[in-house]
């Protein structure tokens, strides 16, 4: 295989400012244990690489089907691929797949993409597709995430009836729609691009499908959220961007990056955010002493006793 040069390396990763189809070029076959692919969606979108946004639709699909067959090649055994796409390119792109790999899910995330358009429904998902290397994944390991509250007074929005002492101290099963994800515009990243990932998306999916010490790998590194993702909980990654300028300046900054993960992580694996049960508090709304509750040591979750023994109940994964 023929090397490159990187225009950024840091303890855990490299990054390539060049055309995806060359760095895969370079790649080892089932060297990557999860790729993840956020390509230009074909809107017209202006670019600082000027790559062309707006292909004739077949010429699109050729394109996307190219770098998806390398990523299939360098792909693990039992390896994660995550492709994020419209709706319209996830249904041709995702069948393309399917012929390579074996389908897990179709991740529906919860994210206004476009004003309404007359005599449709209003566009308001973001397609996830999840495919793996294989029979089953060789890591699997979704994060539990909170149950459901509402955001002024902290109750559930879901009654949970008998079986609240049943429930998982670590959080409840992650579903297949995901409405929590946030779009980019948190006050920290205010120069951000607008339609850059959500360092909680990438969390997500990170953990899910790696485990400190994997390779990843991202064609397009866009905003560089993977990298950062990847960097700030010990994976290896490897990437690659036309104009990798936002991207490098983000590394040299990455203390607000590093804040807010801890922020996110601080909510999840957990029953109930810190938030919901403050706001119980103050409205004079005790939490139900029929649920579970884990000790919560700094970021981490400490289950108690009896969690132990009665295991995952209301795991029906």
């Amino acid at each position: 295989m023929a090397t490159m040069i990187p225009i950024l390396e840091t303890p855990l990763g490299c990054l390539h400012q060049a055309d995806c189809l060359s760095v895969l070029a370079t790649l080892e076959s089932e060297s990557i244990d999860l790729a993840f692919a956020d390509p230009p969606f074909n809107l017209g979108k202006q670019y600082s690489s000027r790559i062309d946004d707006a292909k004739a639709s077949h010429e699109y699909l050729e394109w996307c089907r190219g770098w998806l067959d390398a990523m299939v090649r360098v792909l693990k055994p039992g390896g994660s691929l995550f492709l994020w796409n419209l709706p319209k390119w996830s249904l041709p792109l995702g069948a393309f797949l399917g012929e390579r790999l074996t389908f897990r899910h179709w991740i529906a995330v919860d994210i206004k993409y476009s004003l309404p358009i007359g005599g449709r429904l209003y566009p308001s998902h973001y397609a996830l597709l999840y495919f793996v290397k294989g029979k089953r994944p060789a890591i699997f390991h979704p994060d539990r995430i909170p149950v459901p509250c509402c955001r002024h007074c902290g109750g559930e929005l879901r009654d949970y009836g008998g079986y609240k002492d049943k429930m998982n101290p670590k959080g409840v099963n992650l579903a297949d729609v995901w409405t929590d994800i946030p779009p980019v515009r948190h006050a920290k990243y205010k120069k951000r691009d607008a339609n850059g990932l959500s360092l909680k998306l990438m969390d997500r999916i990170v953990a899910m499908a790696s485990d400190p010490g994997s390779l990843i790998f991202d064609p397009f590194g866009g905003s560089g959220t993977t990298y950062v993702a990847a960097e700030l909980t010990g994976r290896r990654w490897i990437g690659s961007e036309l104009d990798c300028s936002s991207i490098i300046e983000r590394f040299d900054a990455l203390e607000a990056d590093s804040a807010h993960l801890l922020e996110i992580q601080r909510d999840k694996n957990t029953l109930f955010r810190r938030s919901d049960l403050e706001r119980r508090r103050k409205v004079g709304k005790p939490l139900s002493g029929n649920y579970r509750l884990a000790e919560i040591v700094g970021a981490e979750c400490v289950c108690d006793s009896s969690s132990r023994e009665q295991g995952d109940l209301f795991d029906v994964s």
